[in-house]
């Protein structure tokens, strides 16, 4: 991999044109380090070079951009904008700040329209605030919803159009700094533009709330007479040094931000179950998942939703998922698992739960992981932890050969892993089996409920059913959040933060959507569904889903019929 471009800056101490401003020299050198960040632990380089045409580390027009910017908030936009470039949904620059700005509605895209989907009456009474769950949202203050579409998809991305397009949307109406740098600069007051059902429109005047403190500036901030310094510093900071259970599950995190998508992480599906469904889980706090069964075509159908793979208590989780299976075996024709709007997790519990739908050996997706010294280092003191520690010796194992596929990477001048598992030494898994040794996993037909927030873990368990031909895939293609991910400082002086994929997930085979190259990574191509079918449209908005789960209904039925 080339080496990113470093512009020397040799203003070391004059003072910024505005005051309390970051000079340009620190500027540069948090440019620089943000991108070096990337140039060292950023495992789809290659992949985002030449598939979305982004390269890292041509960095000379970023710097000379980030020497024009007249203020601080403008750097942060800039520096926000460089890591959208890499149109990857695990990766997003963030502010150091907790402003933010709501209108306590939400809105998202619906056949291709910014809708209401949901409303805060106890902020915003009906006798006040008289528009409804469905009202088409024209403009905010002046500018029309595709205008401000169009300026948030600068600063964050879905790996995925439509993903994109729905995160953007969702910050017409909740605005963190975080994010956007220039939220603080809102009124108190929002002019809100709708259409009503008839067409005619209205306009509301509606109060921003706003919480959390303003960031206008970030200097002055002195600089040492060796800036080099305070960034090795700041990268030693951003290592990750601690005892072998934390680096594994670093490694093992596949899971993209909640933001504000309604629904997402929820336990309760975004639609009203099917009729005279009869509710088993979800009902009790401790409750991970929503399941139940229903009748439809004259086969009973169980459904699970899995709302993210990232359970508080991995073990109540497990077991809890293994009873509903050991129900559905016994009592179901089929089995309809809902991983909508699901933000993903981590890599051992996404394959702890495919062993419990898929009866028979399988292989699960692989990772290439971006092969650096700082890994070898990180990986051999946690070996040297767990092994002082007594850790079970599959840990052991599992850390000695992550160690090697490194150090092989390393010595063959390859600059990511072979396709590895994380959380084990094999890509092949054996099915669930009880403490008899029976089977213990659902061997009836499947169909898996997707979206493009399907995300991360999501995106992997959809993959591992699709290519292993477990099921069908019914919704629409999922993110294509294809790669394990971590967070890092970035700026030593703007004191930023970004999370950062540090490695691809592989398939075990390829393939070759339409508009795709053939291949097996899983990053911005998603999993395409075999059933193409859209939940984000007003007539479901409306109607809480209902012409959306007919389709899969009627699809599942279907399915059992053809697979007897």
């Amino acid at each position: 991999m080339k080496r990113p471009c470093i512009l020397f800056v040799l203003v070391l101490t004059a003072s910024a044109g505005l005051r309390g401003q970051l000079t340009s020299n620190q500027k540069a050198l948090d440019m620089e380090h943000l991108a070096s960040l990337y140039a060292k632990n950023y495992g789809p380089y290659e992949w985002k070079r030449d598939f979305v045409g982004f390269d890292l580390l041509d960095l000379a027009s970023w710097l000379s951009r980030a020497l024009a910017t007249k203020d601080d908030l403008e750097f942060y936009e800039l520096m926000a904008e460089y890591v959208r470039r890499l149109d990857d949904a695990h990766d997003g620059y963030l502010l150091p700040s907790n402003f933010v700005a709501r209108l306590h509605f939400t809105v998202d895209n619906y056949d291709g329209r910014v809708l209401v989907d949901s409303i805060n009456r106890l902020r915003l009474p009906a006798t006040e605030f008289p528009f409804r769950t469905g009202y088409e949202v024209l403009s905010v203050d002046g500018r029309s919803s595709e205008d401000l579409i169009r300026e948030y998809s600068r600063f964050l991305t879905g790996g995925n159009p439509r993903t994109t397009r729905r995160l953007a949307a969702n910050l017409i109406t909740v605005r963190p700094q975080s994010v956007l740098p220039r939220a603080i600069e809102i009124g108190d007051m929002a002019t809100v533009v709708m259409r009503r059902f008839d067409g005619t429109t209205e306009t509301f005047r509606i109060p921003w709330s706003k919480a959390g403190l303003p960031l206008r500036t970030v200097g002055p901030v002195p600089t040492p007479a060796d800036s080099t310094v305070a960034i090795r510093q700041a990268e030693r900071v951003a290592n990750w040094e601690s005892e072998y259970l934390a680096l594994l599950e670093r490694l093992q995190r596949v899971e993209v931000p909640h933001r504000t998508v309604l629904g997402v992480g929820a336990r309760n599906p975004v639609f009203l179950p099917p009729d005279e469904f009869l509710q088993r889980l979800g009902r009790a706090p401790a409750d991970f998942f929503y399941s139940g069964v229903f009748e439809a075509g004259g086969y009973r159908i169980g459904f699970v939703r899995i709302p993210s793979f990232s359970p508080p208590n991995a073990g109540l989780a497990l077991q809890q998922f293994a009873a509903e299976v050991a129900f559905f075996q016994a009592n179901t024709n089929g089995l309809i698992i809902d991983t909508m709007r699901n933000p993903g997790g981590f890599v051992s519990f996404t394959n702890s739960l495919l062993q419990y739908v898929i009866p028979r050996e399988f292989r699960t997706v692989g990772f290439e992981l971006r092969a650096t010294s700082s890994w070898v280092v990180a990986i051999s003191s946690s070996l040297e932890s767990a092994r002082a520690q007594g850790a079970p010796p599959f840990v052991i194992s599992q850390l000695e050969f992550l160690r090697d596929q490194i150090v092989t990477a390393n010595r063959e001048f390859r600059g990511r892993t072979l396709a590895i598992p994380l959380d084990d030494v094999t890509l092949d898994r054996d099915p669930a089996r009880d403490s008899r040794g029976s089977l213990a996993a659902y061997t009836k037909p499947l169909m898996l409920l997707v979206d493009e927030m399907t995300a991360s873990g999501g995106d992997m368990f959809a993959a591992t059913i699709q290519d292993n031909q477990r099921g069908l895939l019914f919704g629409m293609r999922t993110m294509g959040a294809g790669g394990s991910v971590s967070g890092y400082a970035a700026g030593v002086y703007s004191e930023g933060f970004t999370s950062l994929t540090e490695s691809l997930m592989i398939r075990s085979a390829k393939v070759q959507p339409a508009g795709y190259p053939a291949s097996s990574y899983i990053e911005n191509v998603g999993v395409h569904p075999d059933i193409e079918a859209d939940y984000m449209t007003r007539d479901n908005l409306i109607l809480d889903g209902r012409l959306f789960v007919r389709q899969f209904v009627d699809a599942m039925v279907d399915h059992i019929r053809r697979s007897r």
